[in-house]
């Protein structure tokens, strides 16, 4: 078969271009598959990070790619179709996660040959940070295609809110295996700068944007004692003024640790190797590429009962799920998950996520769309 990806690949950065090299490396064992990137992503006002790209200090996949989509020029979205076309594939799949890319990717859906089908990957259907064109701009996207993979149930629902009668499957986020092997602790702690351990080390990672709730577990850290340490390792989105003046104003601002950069992938497992437990305070989510990484180097979560998270992480035994987001709530959680009369649980919860790590492959989730696609 024929299969053509239709996303962002190398070099672009982030857990959406990593999904993708994934995929394509495990479809091809098959298949013959052919990567069309993006020759623009986003406008640069769109992207309130530092940059797109990888750097060299990136385990990035480099993957062979036609970059022909540039997102604000209709124009290209004409180009990209009849190269696709011209390729002639029997199965496009796209990634959507935000509106911006339905004008561009509904057109392309719109422009393949019959016999092609088209089945995208939908980390989002309803955005994190929702603008009133989302719904008709959606509708738009989701009209001509021959079927969904959605990564969670929140996501199914938010489909089936918009398409009723959308063709689907759900199955869950592989996991991310490039990120190399766990370190020792103490090496860990010294290369991200802790020089005294014998702390509990919490860590929030990834890009800090406002729905990941940053400030709540801010503050929710200034009620612990002196016996925690916060490790806080992402590039902001946006402005990190307000979370800075929190943790100025932090009794416990001493033991917070700080990397506000964005974090290269070489650099991945000194945070995770540091920590005894990832917080994931968000305000909403669908699924979360930062459990799959917590995954891979056996760290257990304690997350909000929020999208898909109950879902993936509290009914799989690999975390903690709060009642809510209140900084009260999450410091109690804490406190709870590191109570000496848990210990039993948390080594349960590291071996629920051993587990996770056999079921959650690259292969299974390929396996399931190559399934799908026979049906449509």
């Amino acid at each position: 078969m024929k299969i053509a990806i239709l996303s962002c690949f190398y070099p672009y950065r982030g857990g959406i271009s990593q999904f993708n090299a994934c995929v394509l490396q495990e479809l091809e064992k098959s298949h013959t598959v052919k990567a069309f990137n993006f020759r623009r992503q986003y406008p640069d006002i769109l992207f309130p990070g530092k940059t797109q790209y990888v750097t060299k200090d990136d385990n990035a996949v480099p993957v062979e790619s036609q970059a022909l989509l540039d997102t604000a020029n209709p124009f290209s979205y004409i180009a990209t179709a009849r190269a696709i076309r011209e390729w002639n594939p029997d199965l496009l799949i796209m990634r959507y996660w935000m509106s911006w890319f339905a004008p561009s990717l509904g057109y392309i859906a719109r422009h393949m040959k019959k016999g092609c089908k088209v089945i995208s990957i939908l980390d989002n259907v309803v955005p994190h940070e929702p603008h009133f064109f989302d719904r008709p701009f959606t509708k738009y996207f989701l009209k001509p295609q021959d079927g969904f993979v959605v990564l969670c149930n929140a996501v199914r629902q938010d489909l089936l809110n918009i398409m009723p009668d959308a063709r689907h499957i759900c199955t869950p986020h592989p996991l991310y295996s490039h990120f190399g092997e766990k370190m020792q602790r103490e090496e860990a702690e010294k290369a991200v700068g802790i020089k005294n351990g014998n702390t509990k080390n919490i860590l929030f990672f990834g890009l800090i944007r406002e729905y990941k709730g940053l400030d709540l577990l801010i503050e929710a850290f200034g009620k612990l004692d002196k016996s925690y340490r916060l490790i806080v390792a992402g590039e902001p989105y946006g402005s990190f003024e307000k979370y800075q003046k929190l943790i100025d104003a932090s009794p416990n601002k001493e033991n917070i640790i700080l990397n506000t950069n964005y974090i290269e992938d070489s650099q991945v497992s000194k945070y995770f190797s540091s920590a005894d437990v990832c917080v994931l305070p968000y305000r909403s989510a669908t699924q979360s590429g930062i459990s799959s990484i917590s995954y891979h180097f056996e760290v257990p979560m304690i997350t909000t009962d929020v999208g898909g998270l109950r879902e993936t992480i509290g009914e799989r035994g690999t975390g903690v799920i709060m009642e809510n987001g209140e900084p009260a709530t999450i410091a109690r959680a804490i406190e709870d998950y590191f109570a000496p009369e848990n210990a039993g649980m948390r080594g349960e919860m590291i071996l629920n996520i051993r587990k996770e790590k056999e079921r959650l492959s690259w292969g299974t989730f390929c396996s399931k769309l190559e399934d799908f696609y026979k049906t449509l």
